[in-house]
């Protein structure tokens, strides 16, 4: 009786998942994903804003232009995980207008109110979260609406407290936050407060993707469906998502206190500067796909890139119209990788055998869907 000799299985033709292989290779297997093309696109604009302006690319000018971008890479990151949980938040501006505005009017001049101002405008940002989370699972109304709502709403209290103008600052105690540092730093003379801020920020959302709560919103935001029939408390899920948000935009304003004041115009637009940063992050709209740091990376290159057109003596007034183009370019090319990514390799069948045995099982080589994403 002969034996039968099994074929070891092939991976000819599949694609390698983003966590097999050398570094190197996972590293080029990630720049061409967008969450990874991102990074290449900003530091493609970082030296286009050098050539036309070479001292940008001095330590102590990188680092200062690094700390005022830092309020929106927060925002930015705060966004993705409502964006990637497959919501949004249209409240994030009005969020930062209302902290802004309680800033200038409850701390003043008095320094000792500087700690509990910061606890009371965290404890506003988890409110606004939960009133959004809570409006969209349990409520069941679209997240474009709950937040559209919240942002009128929190607009015409600030209009109210402020009459439309701009109101007393806060004590220069508060106001360093945003826009003080560490003095004498070798090479970079100051490191900025908001930078530490940011890298804090980044590491400990590094760290919450990959908890089981980061694994948990990307399964939600892929299919929510099937998260629940896996145990997850989807609503819960979705609201610390919002919360989350609301808590970005409450640090973003603390920061924007510094340089910019207290004005009811300021986080005007942020909403719309966050989702164009996460989306040019490659974090596909719908939810289920994207990267963290990609959405802070985003927000750097949206920077760089009106950076790059103010050294143009570009006009500031097409800031939204590039904007809206960026938004349309970047959904359609994420959507269109990511799908491209997630379609399973198609092998040819194996040849039949040449004895009259009975038909052999199907051959281990046949790509299953889901297998070769491409994604952490």
């Amino acid at each position: 009786m002969s034996a039968t000799t099994t074929s070891a299985p092939s991976t000819a033709g599949r694609t390698l998942p983003l966590t097999d292989g050398s570094l190197v290779q996972r590293l080029l297997r990630g720049a061409v994903t967008p969450g990874g093309a991102v990074f290449i696109l900003a530091a493609i604009l970082f030296m286009a804003v050098v050539w036309a302006n070479p001292s940008f690319g001095d330590p102590p000018q990188l680092i200062r232009f690094i700390g005022r971008t830092a309020p929106i890479a927060i925002a930015a990151m705060g966004q993705y995980y409502v964006i990637v949980s497959g919501e949004f938040d249209l409240s994030m501006g009005a969020v930062i207008a209302t902290q802004v505005v309680i800033a200038g009017n409850y701390i003043g001049d008095d320094e000792s109110r500087v700690l509990p101002a910061i606890a009371l405008m965290l404890l506003i940002g988890v409110v606004v979260g939960l009133v959004n989370g809570l409006g969209t699972t349990i409520l069941r109304v679209p997240s474009f609406i709950v937040t559209l709502g919240t942002m009128l709403a929190l607009g015409g209290l600030v209009r109210f407290l402020t009459g439309g103008a701009a109101t007393g600052n806060p004590v220069d105690a508060f106001r360093e936050i945003g826009r003080g540092g560490i003095q004498d730093v070798p090479v970079l003379e100051v490191l900025p407060y908001p930078v530490i801020i940011l890298v804090v920020i980044m590491v400990a959302g590094v760290w919450l993707m990959r908890s089981p709560f980061g694994r948990t919103i990307i399964a939600t935001g892929d299919n929510p469906d099937a998260a629940s029939l896996a145990g997850a408390h989807v609503w819960w899920v979705k609201t610390r998502a919002f919360i989350l948000s609301s808590l970005s935009a409450t640090v973003a304003g603390i920061l924007l206190v510094g340089y910019a004041g207290v004005h009811p115009s300021v986080g005007a637009g942020y909403e719309f500067q966050a989702i164009t940063a996460v989306v040019l992050g490659g974090v596909v709209l719908g939810g289920g796909r994207g990267w963290i740091l990609s959405a802070a990376a985003g927000a750097f290159a949206l920077e760089l890139l009106f950076s790059f057109l103010n050294f143009q003596e570009v006009e500031s007034t097409w800031r939204p119209t590039v904007q809206g183009v960026i938004i349309i370019l970047a959904v359609a090319a994420a959507g269109r990788a990511w799908s491209l990514g997630r379609r399973p390799t198609r092998t040819s069948p194996p040849a039949p055998p040449a004895s009259s045995a009975a038909p052999s099982a199907p051959s281990p080589t046949t790509a299953r869907p889901g297998t070769e994403t491409g994604e952490i």
